[in-house]
């Protein structure tokens, strides 16, 4: 896999799952970041490495034109003098200067669209990386704010377990108000059945004064 194919899986990679590991989040994005960086620096040297090139062939193919056209000015000299052969020499040494040109000229336009579609894909590389450093400063924030709710939660459980130790001890409180609430209904409870025993004395004492007097009547009557 070349230089842009890595770069190109590595821009892929679904970063939004480093949110959900048990490393550093905030860590690894960085990382990858500096990677990614790592590949730009390597995809900007092959690209001055392709224009390099493209210069090394174009200052081959100046040359070439270069001796072609010597040639050609040699052939023409060697006509006037009247020395055909040597013109023909001549010719056929332009003629494969014209050769390697021609060669020298299709590499060269290769080679030039080669660059520039690397400077494309390079210019297009760091504008990822730049959407990415976005996107790492997002997921950042948002590990940040996940980190934030559970320690919320956290805390949140811990007030809870407060109140319900809170709720314990108001439990316990009515438990020992229900104690004293009967401990009272029970001497108060005491306080009446006494009361009710004086009034069954009360009530025989008034039977038994009813019966008297009835006896005196009888009496009183001779029966």
């Amino acid at each position: 896999m070349g230089i842009f194919g890595r770069m190109k899986t590595l821009l892929k990679a679904n970063v939004n799952d480093l949110t959900s590991r048990a490393e550093n989040p905030e860590a690894i994005l960085k990382q990858l970041i500096l990677d990614m960086n790592d590949q730009l620096l390597d995809a900007k040297k092959q690209v001055r490495d392709i224009i390099a090139d493209q210069k090394l062939i174009k200052k081959k193919l100046d040359a070439a034109e270069k001796d072609a056209q010597s040639w050609e000015k040699k052939a023409m000299m060697a006509v006037r003098a009247g020395q055909d052969s040597l013109a023909g020499e001549a010719l056929e040494r332009k003629q494969a200067a014209d050769r390697l040109s021609e060669e020298l000229r299709v590499s060269h336009e290769a080679q030039r669209s080669n660059a520039e579609q690397f400077k494309v894909a390079v210019k297009k590389l760091a504008e990822k990386i730049k959407e990415a450093e976005r996107k790492k400063n997002n997921l950042v924030a948002r590990a940040r704010r996940v980190e934030a709710q559970k320690k919320m939660s956290s805390e949140t459980l811990i007030s809870d377990k407060e109140t319900a130790f809170d709720a314990f001890e108001r439990s316990a409180k009515k438990i020992e108000n229900f104690e004293v609430e009967v401990e009272a209904n029970a001497e108060l409870q005491g306080d009446l059945d006494g009361d009710n025993l004086s009034l069954k004395f009360e009530d025989l004492q008034a039977d038994h004064g009813g019966d008297d007097a009835l006896a005196a009547l009888k009496k009183k009557m001779g029966l």
